[in-house]
C-alpha cells in the first residue's frame, strides 16, 4: 500500500476520525486508524466499539491499493507539525508504515486491518433526510437534559422520534427534560423511536456545521447511521424504553410568567454564587409582576434579588435547582422566555414566547 496527499487533504478527515478513538483501550487496536486505498480514494476509519466513523478523500497522486491500521493520535500529531503546504507519502514496507514529507521521516508501528473491528450492518432499516443545521439545533437544544452514568441506563442518552414530516430528540436525567422538534424528509405512519448513547450524540454533534446541506440518517435494528458528505457516522443504540415524556409535561399550569431571557439569567447567576454548593436549591417568590430570587447556604450567608416581569395573578413560593433553570435559559434564543407554572408542587414548563418548537420541563425541590 502506497499514496501521496497534501497534509490538508489528510489532516480533517484524520481529526473527524480521531475523535472517536478513545486514548485508554482494552484492545490494542482500538487505539489505531484504519487506512484503506480503493478505487482512487483513502477510507479512514475509527471505533471504539460504541461508535464508528469514516472518512474518505479523493487521491489525486500516485497509489497502490492496500489496508493497514496506525496509532491515530500518533499519525494526527506528525500531521499537524508539518507545514500547511507539506504533501506526504505513506508506505507500507514490513509491517511499518513509512511517512515521509520533505527532509522530515517516521517510521510507525502498525496492526493488521483484519484484528481491525467492523460495526455490523443491521436489517430492518428506514432511511430519511434532514438539514445539517436543524439536526444540529435539536442536539444542541436537548443534549445538556441527559443523565451521565445513571443506572437507568436509558437515559444516558437521546431519544430520536421520527414521525411523518418530523424529527423529534428528547432528554431526561429524571429531574429535568428538554423535547425539541424540526421537520425532515421523513414519510411514516408510525412513530420509530431510539436511544442514541450519550457519546453518540456529543460525536455526531461535532460532526454538524451550521450549512444546509442535508444529513441522511437511516435506522437499523440495533444501530443509527448518518452521512455528511464524505463522511459516515455510525453508533450503536441503546437496547431499553425510553420513558414516556408526553406524560411529564405539565399540564393545567394557571400561572403564566413573561420574562426578560437575559435579565432573569443573570438575576439567576447572581443569586446563585451563595447557593449551597451542593443542593444548588434556589427560592422563587413570586408576585404581581414581581419575582424574588433567594438563596441561602449551610453558613448563614443569604443573596437576594428582584426581576420585575409580566405576571397577574396569586403569588406562589417555589424552589428549583438554579442549574436546571440556567440550563435552560442559556440554550432558550428569543429574548423574552414564558416560564409555565401550577402549584408549589408542580413542575415549571419553559419556553420561548412566540415558539413551540423546543419545551422544558424542570421539577422542583423542597427547600
Amino acid at each position: 500500500m502506497k499514496l501521496s496527499i497534501s497534509r490538508d487533504q489528510l489532516l480533517k478527515p484524520l481529526q473527524q476520525v480521531s475523535g472517536v478513538v478513545e486514548k485508554r483501550q482494552t484492545l490494542p487496536v482500538l487505539a489505531n486508524v484504519l487506512l484503506q486505498v480503493e478505487a482512487g480514494r483513502l477510507v479512514l476509519t475509527g471505533t471504539d466499539l460504541e461508535v464508528e466513523l469514516v472518512a474518505r478523500a479523493e487521491l489525486a497522486g500516485s497509489f497502490s491499493d492496500g489496508e493497514i491500521t496506525v496509532p491515530a493520535r500518533k499519525l494526527l500529531d506528525i500531521c499537524k507539525s508539518l507545514p500547511a503546504s507539506a504533501e506526504l507519502e505513506l508506505k507500507l514496507d514490513s509491517q511499518k508504515l513509512t511517512v515521509k514529507s520533505g527532509k522530515s521521516r517516521f517510521s510507525l508501528a502498525t496492526l493488521p486491518a483484519s484484528e481491525f473491528p467492523n460495526l455490523e450492518e443491521s436489517r430492518g432499516s428506514f432511511s430519511f433526510n434532514i438539514g445539517q443545521k436543524s439536526l444540529r439545533k435539536l442536539i444542541d437544544n436537548t443534549a445538556f437534559a441527559m443523565a451521565q452514568q445513571d443506572v437507568r441506563y436509558y437515559l444516558n442518552g437521546m431519544l430520536f422520534e421520527v414521525s411523518n414530516g418530523l424529527l423529534r430528540t428528547v432528554a431526561t436525567d429524571g429531574h429535568r427534560l428538554a423535547l425539541c422538534s424540526e421537520t425532515a424528509d421523513a414519510a411514516t405512519a408510525d412513530k420509530i423511536q431510539v436511544i442514541v448513547p450519550r457519546k453518540g450524540v456529543q460525536e455526531l454533534a461535532r460532526l454538524l456545521s451550521d450549512d444546509d446541506e442535508l444529513v441522511s440518517i437511516t435506522i437499523g435494528n440495533n444501530h443509527l447511521r448518518a452521512t455528511i458528505g464524505n463522511i459516515s457516522f455510525t453508533s450503536k443504540l441503546i437496547d431499553g424504553k425510553f420513558p414516556d415524556y408526553e406524560r411529564v409535561l405539565p399540564k393545567g399550569g394557571d400561572k403564566v410568567v413573561l420574562a426578560n431571557r437575559e435579565e432573569l439569567k443573570q438575576a439567576l447567576h447572581r443569586v446563585s454564587i451563595l447557593s449551597n454548593e451542593k443542593y444548588r436549591g434556589i427560592r422563587l417568590q413570586l408576585s404581581n409582576e414581581l419575582l424574588r430570587i433567594q438563596a441561602n447556604n449551610p453558613d448563614q450567608e443569604e443573596a437576594e434579588e428582584e426581576v420585575t416581569l409580566e405576571y397577574l395573578g396569586g403569588s406562589l413560593e417555589i424552589g428549583f435547582n438554579v442549574n436546571y433553570l440556567l440550563d435552560v435559559l442559556n440554550v432558550l434564543r428569543g429574548a423574552n422566555a414564558k416560564v409555565v407554572l401550577g402549584d408549589s408542587n408542580s413542575s415549571a414548563l419553559i419556553q420561548e414566547v412566540d415558539s413551540n418548537d423546543a419545551l422544558y420541563v424542570v421539577m422542583p425541590m423542597r427547600l
